[in-house]
């Protein structure tokens, strides 16, 4: 799949930046770095915020050279997804986000992302929508201090657009598109909010939610996995996410790890986040479970009385985990700080089901 083609697929998989159960119980470890110096805009309790931030000046590298900010920012606002789950996890409440226009909830949000907020009873954001791209107007609108776009397809020209509304922070160097990883973002969205102890504390509580989730279902260490798209009425019906891409990330971090065969067909484009795939050789890609996204329910039908779909070995075995709630794709596809722990509640369990070793028949005398 071309760079294009993923982008695309970026706009309609997330907020359309290029522009449920609750997350509480996985924000608890970390809930009190949020409470102590949850703002949105100028606080009454300025004292108390500026306790939980570091020494400012500051400078942050990024992939179109560095932004310095002078002040610990009061008023921060975010582009595409992922950004605004790091900056409230870390104790700011965004004064503006981009609304979540596929794969969130009635809110334009998501529940991971409404959770905290309520927790912190923060003021809800506003928000723009991005599936045309970036909306200038609407973010200088909301006056921010500071523009958050770690996780993003931010181009140089975006960058020099925004940075004429505030301080902005593009992706980091050498990263692809969306390519940047969760505890990246967070290092380095911690670092322009002056919050780089509770960054690492919180990239600490979620690496321990995963390994904690990891000791709680044995049964996948150490299976491998196909993390793509497959659907027969797509013009590339086999697409699969490569180890650049978060989902492949995710299930690693839980011990799983990606099947041999998509290994050796990354080493010829590796840095590309998809790779298409032949559906004549779908019976080649050998792996203990599969999971894919759809619309609904009835991609599992088509699928699964597909000729040639039918053939993907994971298929065949009914080791097909389809994800059909956008929230689910979304939680670990634009991972954060606040979805992890709520995919670790949604997601995992149904992977570890369809991994679940089954009873074998009592030995005959």
């Amino acid at each position: 799949m071309t760079d294009s083609q993923y982008l695309t697929e970026a706009r309609n998989l997330g907020t359309g930046s290029f522009s449920r159960r609750s997350a509480l119980t996985g924000l608890a470890a970390f809930g009190a770095l949020a409470l102590a110096g949850c703002q949105t805009g100028p606080s009454s309790d300025d004292d108390a915020a500026n306790d939980a931030q570091g020494d400012f000046p500051r400078t942050v590298e990024h992939a179109y050279g560095s932004t310095t900010i002078d002040e610990a920012p009061q008023r921060v606002a975010t582009i595409a997804w992922v950004n605004q789950d790091v900056v409230l996890a870390l104790g700011v409440v965004p004064v503006g986000m981009a609304a979540t226009d596929f794969g969130g909830n009635d809110n334009q949000s998501t529940d991971w992302f409404d959770d905290a907020l309520a927790e912190n009873s923060g003021e809800v954001p506003t928000k723009w929508s991005e599936t045309d791209g970036l909306d200038f107007q609407a973010i200088a609108a909301a006056e921010p201090d500071l523009i958050v776009g770690v996780y993003s397809g931010m181009t140089e020209e975006d960058y020099n657009r925004l940075s004429e509304i505030a301080d902005t922070i593009a992706p980091p160097k050498d990263t692809a598109a969306f390519g940047a990883a969760w505890d990246e973002t967070t290092r380095m969205i911690g670092q322009a909010l002056g919050r780089d102890d509770q960054a690492e504390d919180l990239i600490s509580s979620v690496e321990e939610q995963l390994s904690q989730a990891a000791e709680e279902n044995p049964q996948l260490e150490g299976k491998t996995f196909i993390y793509g798209t497959v659907d027969p009425s797509a013009e590339e019906q086999i697409s699969i996410y490569t180890d650049v891409d978060n989902r492949p990330r995710f299930l690693k971090a839980l011990g799983m790890e990606q099947a041999p065969v998509v290994v050796e067909a990354e080493g010829e484009q590796p840095d590309a986040f998809f790779i298409g795939w032949s559906p004549e050789r779908a019976d080649e890609l050998e792996s203990d479970v599969l999971v894919s996204w759809a619309a609904d329910e009835s991609a599992r039908d088509a699928i699964e009385s597909d000729d040639l779909l039918n053939k993907i070995p994971a298929v065949a075995n009914d080791r097909l985990v389809l994800q059909t709630d956008g929230q689910e794709t979304l939680s670990v596809s634009a991972a954060s700080p606040l979805s992890i722990p709520w995919a670790i509640q949604n997601v995992v369990p149904q992977i570890a089901q369809v991994l679940a070793p089954t009873e074998s028949a009592s030995p005959t005398a």
